[in-house]
């Protein structure tokens, strides 16, 4: 199986003034095409830095994806630092120039003497059209590798992934497996319990399972190698069952699933209908619970926090006031060294009050307070 690298190109992104969501998006599709990815990159707008980062990839993986740095100033360094690295010059081609003028005239437009850099690419390069966009992407093909250099304009980068370079791969480098992945999602316990009571499952080649963890939820990821997504399944299911069997109810979802659903389909169940209240999470909680439609009443962001003896009395009369089956009250206690999260929940089966402490990064309270109140909910 092939083995690829992603080197994300622009200044910008080394700033921070724009998160790289290409080299997500290529990290996915790679994937999806049976394809290794070890190593993303991110380089600025300089020809020689872009071109060392190449020769060293080149070292080690087989296809080397660049994206960005194909436009028409002079601080789109791509196409010459590609060439660079391989020791080229680069080229005219006037059917990518005649390419581009065409694209100019489809919006009445017409291109200034700078976009005719585009028409410049690395010396025996294969031209790839860009019918979404002015910058043609290309592809060298260098002692069984191939370098693949594709615009920096999302939308043109995810077009081309698309529609030539992943049908190219699958052709060149003859790949006839998949990887696939299943999320297993869980809430209401620990990174490191989970680790310790799934621990063998972690030491597997093939299914891999992997562990990532999020402010109040743990996600599994199993993720197998196959012929086809029929075998990539089928070796995934049994791995899985072990996963589900290991932890029982802290699992509530797999793959697109969310808090939010499972506790839609616990209020439907019981045809119970739901309101809320925070204070200090910043309107999080209701703007989630918003998500689960009708079982869902409306909520309130209180300004202040009530007093301790009152807040399970607060949510009482919540529950009173509106007419609802279930009342949930959440508050943000801040602290010097660590919050306090104060949860009540009023029910058909009564009332019960948790009390949670937080020791974390202060901006991911909140989430870890909505995330524990959601597991509650959908334990009622």
């Amino acid at each position: 199986m092939p083995s690829a690298e992603i080197i994300s190109i622009g200044t910008e992104l080394l700033l921070g003034e724009i998160v790289d969501t290409n080299a997500h998006f290529l990290a996915r599709a790679l994937r999806d095409a049976g394809v290794d990815l070890y190593r993303k990159t991110t380089v600025g707008d300089n020809a020689q830095r872009i071109a060392n980062t190449i020769r060293e990839s080149l070292d080690r993986a087989d296809i080397l994806i660049t994206t960005g740095g194909l436009g028409p100033t002079v601080d789109d360094p791509t196409r010459e630092a590609v060439a660079l690295a391989l020791g080229r010059t680069t080229e005219y081609r006037p059917e990518l120039w005649e390419q581009i003028q065409a694209r100019f005239q489809r919006y009445n437009r017409q291109p200034t003497e700078n976009n005719k850099r585009q028409a410049y690419i690395p010396q025996g390069a294969i031209p790839v059209e860009n019918p979404v966009g002015t910058a043609p992407a290309f592809i060298i093909e260098v002692e069984g590798k191939s370098i693949i250099s594709l615009p920096g304009v999302p939308r043109e980068m995810e077009y081309l992934m698309q529609h030539a370079v992943v049908p190219y791969l699958k052709s060149r480098f003859h790949i006839t497996t998949v990887i696939k992945t299943r999320l297993v999602h869980t809430a209401g316990m620990g990174e490191s319990l989970i680790d310790d009571m799934i621990g063998a499952l972690e030491t597997l080649s093939n299914p891999t399972v992997g562990l990532s963890a999020h402010s109040g939820q743990v996600d599994i990821r199993i993720t197998a190698k196959a012929g086809s997504d029929a075998e990539a399944e089928a070796m995934i299911q049994p791995v899985e069952q072990q996963v589900r069997q290991l932890l029982g109810q802290s699992i509530y979802g797999t793959d697109n699933d969310t808090l939010e659903d499972a506790v839609m389909q616990n209020l439907i169940a019981r045809h119970w209908t739901l309101t809320a209240f925070e204070c200090g999470l910043g309107g999080e909680l209701v703007s989630r619970l918003a998500r689960l439609g009708e079982p869902f009443k409306g909520g309130e962001i209180l300004p202040d926090q009530p007093e301790a003896d009152l807040r399970l009395r607060t949510t009482a009369e919540y529950q009173i006031q509106k007419r609802v089956d279930v009342a949930l009250g959440v508050f943000l206690i801040p602290g010097a060294e660590r919050q306090e999260i104060f949860i009540t929940l009023v029910s058909p089966e009564g009332s019960k009050e948790v009390t949670r402490p937080y020791g974390g990064p202060p901006g991911n309270a909140p989430r870890f307070a909505v995330n524990t109140s959601l597991d509650l909910l959908r334990n009622l």
